[in-house]
């Protein structure tokens, strides 16, 4: 199959039907592309919250539940699913919420299966914020504007940062933390990614995070930093609903659902660009049908999630890269992804291996996708047409989320309950966000040309003198 696939020469259209080992050649790309991703929220989310013991079930329920969900966006069954090749994976935009939340029940006290009945208790509630709003999502955008969803997200990559930047240096509750062995093992892992990224053939691109984590691995091994003693874990693994129990707190949820909010909206965006790269419409009917199917089908992929033992669900970006790559946009290429990451949940022994990856292997990879988070929101910022207002709100905003992480103390006075909501940085700051852009008055386009005349007359009788 040629791999020089584009939106204007592709091989096989929405609804073609490939050859079932050319649908595979193509699945394994979208797979080599995506699994990364998919795991690591568990390997990270496991590794700050202690809870060892139940990772290789959550990485196996994280790939079963990927595929569940791609089948489902693929196939479209009633109004749920967008009908378009797009690959379901575990969102990197919970993870401080789910840390956040995890860390609420940690600190009392609470037992590994307490704090995941509470972190699957809040996301169960939190994933019907985005099924609710499916069915109202094309008449957000004066309210969730690009500038709100910038802010947010760019927020959500630098908050994690610090999570893979301790990693590198040897992890939480390291006492050796820093020491020279993680950071040139965390640095060979961050240098491959670097170089392979910068290479000319695509599909090592798609697979250079995947690469740096084998080679860090390697180099990991000579530095005698891995432990290949394997947890003894079932042969297969049945998934189990609310394995963990079912548990609720207010202060966890508040976080969690106002990400729920920006993933629609950034969801939006992705299926756009995969109906773009689809040749599938971008505006009318059908694009409104697909866009409210595709976040429908997140919510509801986010709740099968929190059931079977998974954190929240939403589409993956780098997989419209794979469509161009391939040429292949054939919806059923996604039920061969789907029934590949289905047969690889069902084996725990995967996430039993994951789970010997040294901590500075994970973070030189993690630095990596957390930067590209941030970066994503930076670049969202970058594309609106901002005026002050706009400035003011990212600066307030920034200032706010940012403040209470550097000085948590600014919160001491506050309610048990309001000190809990008021401690994440993506509340605040996707609060302060949402309430000035509701607040401030737009102002209207022709006020803001005849200022930006008046600013370049200005500028030119300055620059005459």
């Amino acid at each position: 199959m040629s791999t020089k696939g584009t939106t204007d020469d592709l091989l096989y259209e929405l609804h073609d039907r490939p050859e079932p080992l050319k649908a595979l050649f193509a699945a394994f790309q979208h797979i080599l592309a995506s699994f990364v991703g998919i795991t690591t929220p568990a390997l990270i989310i496991g590794g700050v919250l202690g809870l060892g013991s139940e990772l290789p079930y959550l990485i196996s329920m994280a790939l079963f539940v990927s595929g569940v969900g791609t089948f489902l966006q693929a196939k479209r069954l009633g109004p749920i699913g967008s009908g378009l090749l797009c690959v379901q994976g575990t969102s990197f935009a919970f993870l401080s919420a789910v840390l956040a939340a995890g860390f609420i029940v940690k600190n009392r006290g609470g037992s590994p299966e307490e704090i995941l009945a509470m972190i699957f208790g809040v996301c169960f509630f939190a994933s019907f914020v985005e099924i609710f709003l499916s069915r109202i999502i094309h008449k957000l955008q004066h309210i969730i504007t690009p500038v709100v969803t910038g802010i947010v997200i760019t927020t959500i990559g630098l908050s994690l940062i610090k999570v893979g930047m301790t990693d590198i240096a040897g992890g939480f509750g390291n006492p050796d933390i820093g020491d020279a062995k993680y950071l040139i093992v965390g640095g060979v892992t961050l240098a491959t990614i670097i170089l392979i990224n910068r290479s000319s053939n695509q599909v090592l691109r798609l697979s250079g995070i995947m690469i740096g984590m084998l080679v860090g691995y390697i180099t990991a091994c000579y530095m005698d930093m891995v432990s290949f003693e394997i947890a003894d874990v079932a042969l297969i693994s049945i998934p189990v609903p609310f394995k963990y129990g079912f548990d609720f707190d207010f202060a966890a949820f508040i976080p969690v659902a106002i990400i729920s909010i920006v993933t629609a909206i950034e969801t939006t965006g992705d299926l756009t660009a995969n109906s773009m790269v689809s040749r599938q419409p971008t505006q009318g009917p059908v694009y409104i049908s697909r866009i409210r199917g595709g976040v429908l089908g997140d919510g509801v992929n986010s709740c099968l999630a929190s059931i079977f033992g998974s954190f929240p669900m939403s589409t993956f970006s780098q997989n419209n890269g794979v469509i161009q790559l391939t040429g292949v946009a054939s919806r059923y290429v996604a039920f061969y992804i789907g029934g590949l990451f289905v047969l690889l949940g069902l084996f725990p022994i995967i996430g039993a291996v994951l789970q010997t990856l040294p901590k500075p292997v994970l973070g030189g990879a993690t630095l990596v996708m957390f930067g590209t988070v941030a970066s994503a929101g930076i670049r969202i910022l970058a594309s609106a047409d901002l005026d002050r207002r706009d400035l003011l709100i990212m600066a307030v905003s920034f200032g706010l989320g940012l403040g209470v992480v550097a000085v948590p103390e600014v919160t001491s006075s506050f309610s048990p309950l309001l000190k809990s909501i008021f401690s994440s940085s993506v509340t605040v700051a996707g609060l302060s966000a949402i309430l000035m852009s509701m607040i401030l008055p737009q102002r209207k386009k022709e006020e803001v040309k005849e200022e930006e005349q008046q600013n370049t007359v200005v500028a030119k009788e300055v620059h005459a003198r």
